[in-house]
């Protein structure tokens, strides 16, 4: 079989801008961040322990306070680097701290699955 017919595809033509995605990903930031927090500190409850001895040693020594210091330290350092930057490359400072923290979130989530 065998067809010339020409097929129309409609498109969705969508503009976004780099200060559209640079706020997505940002928001992407908060939402990692939160959901790691929670998830690592759910996990610990339940008794996992935390992998990362940097967090650990935070965790162990000042509890929420440390972690939360660390995520804010990570944060900053992010946004004290992000003008360094080209304005069209800006948006991977935000992508690459929610990423880690999206991950992680999964990795606990799991890791709670496993003790429930």
């Amino acid at each position: 079989m065998q067809s010339d017919a020409v097929y129309s595809v409609p498109r969705l033509t969508v503009t976004v801008t780099t200060s559209d995605l640079d706020r997505l990903l940002w928001g992407l930031v908060a939402v990692s961040l939160v959901g790691d927090v929670v998830t690592t500190f759910l996990g610990l409850h339940l008794g996992l322990t935390e992998s990362n001895p940097i967090a650990r040693s935070a965790i162990d020594g000042y509890g929420l306070v440390g972690m939360l210091v660390l995520k804010a330290a990570a944060v900053g350092v992010g946004l004290c680097c992000r003008p360094l930057l080209p304005r069209v490359y800006q948006p991977i400072v935000p992508a690459g701290l929610a990423l880690p923290w999206l991950i992680a979130s999964g990795i606990n989530a799991y890791m709670i699955s496993t003790v429930l």
